[in-house]
């Protein structure tokens, strides 16, 4: 019988509905069991028979729940993190998973004291235009690498309602909101860097906090690797860019399971997670003797089911988590620092 893991929502915003709530009820291993709504209670609409709370204390002291998401503001994951822990709760907290790496290594550690598992959502590790990229790197196709390239631009000149990210508080900004996606995905495949250096930009009028970044990432044997995103670019360049001895891949960003869930579109419909054609990305290879050769590579489909599938592996089968707390801290070291 398939042990259940019974899972509550500490908020239910974009991300509960979207990010979450479709992949806890799809997936056989979870019941999404309740969430906080403190004011509108719209749960019910999309989860039938769900338990809608009125406030986080509620939720924390439901002794069915096994597991608890974290995906309330950037600035109140390290509260909520300990909070959780202490009422037993294994925890799945959204990016930026603190403000710091001291607030990390101390939800860490108090989880490991309460015998707790810790999980972080990097959901973009299987977006399927990340996985073509990772794809083509263990291909070996491309050589030895030189330059790699990873943005998340987009155009936005108004400055946003949501508080926590616009106003210069802890965890807030285009870095501690794009920059965790980024600097993970380099990380994931590249390690912790040698060193790096980060340029911050404040592009939009009015705003109080960052709306660019470029941050160089050094590795061995000469590979550097650029993260960049910004706020104000009408036209969207690819968003993954590599250079190798033996060629270059270029593909923009086209994963389709954000879209495809705002339509109501269910991770087990068929489907779901296939880009669009006329979305592959372009290999260029060149021979020995200079011959150039160009050809499309499609993506192959991706669901973040399988980042649910991770953390359910970990706590049945205490399988490892493939996001692994050095990596979380090596990521927060670069976001922290001026």
């Amino acid at each position: 019988m398939t042990k259940v893991i019974s899972t509550g929502l500490m908020a239910y915003g974009m991300s509960g509905k979207i990010f979450h709530g479709p992949f806890l009820t799809a997936h056989q291993g979870f019941k999404l069991h309740a969430v906080t709504e403190r004011n509108q209670k719209n749960a019910e609409k999309d989860f039938a028979g769900i338990i809608s709370y009125d406030s986080t204390d509620e939720l924390l002291n439901d002794k069915e729940i096994d597991l608890i998401v974290i995906n309330t503001p950037n600035n109140t994951h390290y509260e909520y993190a300990k909070q959780a822990l202490h009422a037993g709760k294994h925890i799945l907290v959204e990016k930026p998973f603190a403000a710091t790496s001291a607030e990390a290594i101390e939800i860490f550690k108090l989880a490991e004291s309460l015998g707790k598992k810790v999980f972080v959502y990097q959901n973009r590790r299987w977006d399927s235009d990340f996985t073509a990229v990772k794809n083509i790197i263990k291909s070996d196709k491309l050589g030895k690498l030189s330059e790699v390239h990873f943005r998340f631009d987009r155009y936005k000149a108004s400055i946003g309602v949501k508080s926590f990210k616009e106003e210069p508080i802890a965890a807030s900004g285009l870095q501690y909101d794009l920059g965790p996606h980024l600097v993970d995905q380099a990380i994931s495949i590249f390690g912790k860097p040698l060193s790096f250096h980060k340029v911050l930009g404040k592009n939009r009028e009015n705003t109080q906090v960052d709306d660019f970044f470029s941050i160089h990432l050094s590795y061995p044997d000469s590979l550097n690797v650029f993260v960049h995103a910004n706020m104000m670019v009408t036209d969207i360049q690819p968003s993954f860019v590599l250079h190798g001895k033996n060629g270059s891949f270029i593909k923009e960003r086209a994963d389709v399971q954000e879209e495809q869930l705002l339509k109501g579109i269910k991770p087990n419909e068929p489907g779901f997670g296939i880009e669009a054609k006329g979305k592959e990305a372009v290999l260029t290879l060149i021979s020995e003797s200079g011959e150039r050769t160009k050809r499309l590579v499609p993506s192959k489909p991706a669901s973040y089911i399988s980042l649910f599938e991770a953390v359910y592996q970990a706590l049945v089968h205490k399988e490892v988590y493939p996001i692994q707390e050095e990596e979380i801290l090596a990521q927060l070291e670069i976001l922290e620092a001026e």
